[in-house]
């Protein structure tokens, strides 16, 4: 399991019920080909803009029952309106996960964390709001423990991803701690670890397995099926903060990723939190 973009989404999974399938699908295939819209490829930022755009109108056909007539809308949108018909969801988060996507195109720095957090709201949390609705599941405590695992796991990408991140031109880790701790973007440039690195990215790991901690009790709480994937995923999470941190905080010549080896420790963790 890599944390990275929608790979935590559980597609296919063994744990998740057939009949849930083609809704999981649906929701996927609409945030990973926009998200691919923004980020992939050699397009204009206003090509990708206009494509986001294209995407914001299907959304608007869905919610005013004009899909079948709608021009130039992709084909994956008749698979997402049986979804969001069948299941009553709201396109909040469908709309929330594009403007992080056009927000991906026009920034590249982000100030403070609280900046950083809503960039989250909108780019990972409305995964587990749809999961929750899908499950019928998505009362206010849960929705609160969901928001904090997927925003941990935001951030996790972001550590696991700084050096990729300075290739596209960006950074994801805030301003204000790069400067408390006395680090430049020098340091991405140059794959630069040192003193004042691994002090930031020892912060940045302790904030995030905080983060996923708080929320972690929705795992145990949720029954069934979508308990387990929970686990496994706030599991594979935390074992990404370990690689980073058993790295010595080089991500860049070491980028932490899950292997066969780790998924016994997983599994394991995962059984303690059910015991637990």
């Amino acid at each position: 399991m890599a944390v990275d973009h929608y790979e935590n989404f559980p597609v296919a999974s063994l744990l998740l019920p057939a009949r849930l399938r083609p809704a999981v699908a649906a929701i996927y295939a609409f945030a990973r080909s926009a998200d691919d819209l923004a980020d992939e490829g050699d397009a204009t930022p206003e090509q990708r803009l206009a494509a986001l755009g294209v995407y914001e109108q299907g959304l608007d056909a869905i919610a005013q029952n004009y899909l079948a007539t709608a021009p130039a809308v992709p084909t994956l949108f008749v698979a997402l309106e049986k979804t969001v018909l069948a299941y009553r969801l709201p396109l909040l988060p469908l709309r929330d996960l594009l403007s992080a996507f056009r927000q991906d195109v026009v920034t590249t720095r982000y100030p403070t964390f609280a900046d950083l957090l809503d960039y989250c709201r909108r780019s990972a949390n409305p995964v587990g709001t749809l999961m929750l609705q899908l499950y019928g599941a998505a009362d206010a405590s849960n929705l609160r423990d969901s928001d904090a695992i997927c925003s941990a796991l935001q951030l996790i990408n972001f550590c696991q991803d700084a050096a990729i991140d300075w290739q596209k031109g960006r950074i994801y880790l805030p301003q204000e701690d790069l400067e408390r701790f006395g680090v430049t973007a020098a340091h991405l440039a140059e794959a630069r670890v040192d003193a004042a690195w691994c002090a930031l990215m020892r912060f940045e790991v302790a904030r995030a397995r905080a983060m996923m901690l708080s929320g972690a009790p929705l795992a145990v709480r949720l029954p069934g099926r979508i308990g387990w994937e929970l686990r496994l995923v706030v599991q594979g999470g935390l074992r990404i903060l370990d690689a980073i941190e058993a790295a010595g905080f080089d991500v860049f010549r070491q980028r932490p990723v899950l292997r066969a080896a780790d998924w016994c420790r997983i599994l394991w963790r995962a059984v303690w939190m059910r015991a637990g």
